[in-house]
C-alpha cells in the first residue's frame, strides 16, 4: 500500500484510463506478437471495441502494423498485429572510460547503425565527437528519430540531464541534455550506466528478470556499479545518487585504487582493473595494453593465473552482492559486463561466498549472468529511449 505524496500528486485526468489501456495494448503486441485484436481483448478483459479503437490509434502513429491473417478458431481468420519496426526511433550514446559507442535503434530494440570512437578525457572534445556522430546518424536515419538516450559511468541527475560527477574523467556538472538538445531539437534522457543497463534488463533481459518486480543489476567494468529496480522501475534516490554501492567498504589494501582514490571500496576489489592487477602480479608481467576481454579469453582457455585472478574477483564480488541481498531481498541479482562471459568459472565462487554470508533463515536470490550481449551500456542507452514508448507514465 503506497502513501500518496500530496506534493507530487495530480488528480486523474479524463483520459488517464485511456492512456493506461493504450500502454497495456501496446505492450501485449510487443511481448506476444503476432497477436490479434480478439486475443488482446480476451487476455486484458477490455471490450473489443476499445481494443479496436486503441489499435487504430497505435497504427496511425506508426507504432504497430497489421501482418496478415492468423489461424481461424471457428470463425473468420483474425488479422494479426506486430510492432512496426521500419526505421529508427532513437539514438543511444554510451560514454565509457575508454570507448564511446553510439547507435540507432528500431522500436524492437535492434541496432541499425553504429559508430564508436575512443573517449577523450576532455569533456569538450568527447561531447564534440558525440554531437558530430549524432548529426551523421540523424542524416542517415531521416526524420524518424524521436529522442536520444545517453549514459555515463558516474553520478547523473536524470531530472536536469546533468552529469554531476564522472570520476574516471573528473568531469563535473556537465549539462549533457542541454548540449545535445540545443543542437538537435530532440528530447534527451540522461542516466548512469548501471541504471540504464538495469532498464535494458527489465525490457530485454531473460524471463526470470523481465518478470521480476524487484531486482538488482551489478555492472562490472572499469568500476563497479549497481542499478536497482523496485516495483518495475528504476530507484534513483535524491538527484540520481542511489546505487553507488561500488564505494561500500569490504576490505583493506585492494589491488587498485577505486575511482574515488580509496583502496577499501568494493570497486577496488571487484572491477576489471582489479582483476587485471591481480593477474599481472601473479604472472609477473607488465603489459599495460592487456584488455580485460583478453584476460577472460585466457581464463576460458585454462590459463591458471588468469583463472585464479577472475575467481578471486568473483569472491570479492560475492561479498558485495551478499550485502545487497541481505539489505534489499531482491527477486534476482544480475551480473553484467565482460565478466559474464566467464560465468562457468565464476558461478560457484559467487554462490559459495553468498551462501556463506546470507544467514540461514534469510531469503537469498538467484544470481544470473546478463544476456544483453557484448555492448550492455549501449543497450542501456537505447533502452532510455524505448522505455518512454512502452512504460506507463
Amino acid at each position: 500500500m503506497r502513501r500518496i505524496d500530496l506534493k507530487r500528486a495530480q488528480a486523474a485526468r479524463h483520459n488517464t484510463i485511456r492512456d493506461i489501456n493504450r500502454q497495456i495494448v501496446l505492450n501485449y503486441v510487443r511481448e506476444r506478437e503476432p497477436i490479434s485484436r480478439a486475443e488482446i481483448a480476451r487476455v486484458t478483459d477490455l471490450q473489443r471495441s476499445t481494443v479496436s479503437t486503441i489499435v487504430d490509434e497505435l497504427t496511425m502513429v506508426g507504432l504497430i502494423e497489421e501482418v496478415g491473417e492468423g489461424e481461424s478458431t471457428g470463425g473468420r481468420r483474425p488479422t494479426m498485429l506486430r510492432l512496426r519496426t521500419a526505421g529508427a526511433v532513437g539514438i543511444g550514446v554510451a560514454i565509457n572510460p575508454t570507448l564511446t559507442t553510439m547507435a540507432t535503434t528500431d522500436l524492437a530494440g535492434r541496432v541499425l547503425l553504429q559508430e564508436d570512437f575512443p573517449t577523450n578525457q576532455d569533456p569538450e572534445k568527447t561531447m564534440g565527437r558525440v554531437l558530430e556522430s549524432i548529426e551523421r546518424l540523424l542524416e542517415q536515419s531521416g526524420k524518424s528519430i524521436e529522442a536520444i538516450g545517453v549514459c555515463f559511468p558516474g553520478l547523473v541527475d536524470p531530472e536536469t540531464g546533468t552529469a554531476i560527477y564522472i570520476p574516471f574523467f573528473k568531469w563535473r556538472d556537465l549539462p549533457v541534455a542541454e548540449m545535445i538538445s540545443s543542437r538537435t531539437g530532440l528530447p534527451v534522457i540522461v542516466d548512469n550506466d548501471a541504471n540504464s543497463i538495469a532498464l535494458a534488463e527489465l525490457w530485454f533481459g531473460r524471463p526470470e528478470v523481465t518478470n521480476a518486480r524487484d531486482f538488482i543489476m551489478v555492472l562490472v567494468a572499469e568500476g563497479v556499479g549497481t542499478g536497482i529496480i523496485f516495483d518495475g522501475q528504476i530507484y534513483r534516490g535524491k538527484r540520481g545518487a542511489a546505487g553507488e554501492f561500488g564505494h561500500m567498504i569490504i576490505g583493506r589494501n585492494a589491488p587498485v585504487p577505486c575511482s574515488c582514490g580509496n583502496r577499501d571500496c568494493w570497486e577496488a576489489f571487484s572491477s576489471e582493473r582489479a582483476t587485471l592487477a591481480r593477474y599481472k602480479a601473479a604472472a609477473a608481467i607488465k603489459d599495460d595494453s592487456l584488455q580485460f576481454s583478453e584476460l577472460v579469453d585466457r581464463a576460458l582457455r585454462g590459463e591458471e593465473h588468469a583463472k585464479s585472478a577472475i575467481i578471486e574477483t568473483a569472491q570479492c564480488l560475492g561479498i558485495g552482492i551478499s550485502n545487497l541481498i541481505v539489505g534489499f531481498s531482491p527477486e534476482a541479482v544480475v551480473v553484467g559486463g565482460e565478466i559474464a562471459r566467464a560465468w562457468s568459472l565464476i558461478e560457484s565462487a559467487l554462490r559459495e561466498t553468498i551462501e556463506h554470508s546470507v544467514r540461514r533463515g534469510l531469503p537469498s536470490a538467484p544470481i544470473l549472468p546478463s544476456t544483453l550481449g557484448p555492448h550492455p551500456t549501449l543497450r542501456g542507452a537505447l533502452s532510455l529511449v524505448l522505455a518512454t514508448k512502452f512504460a506507463a507514465t
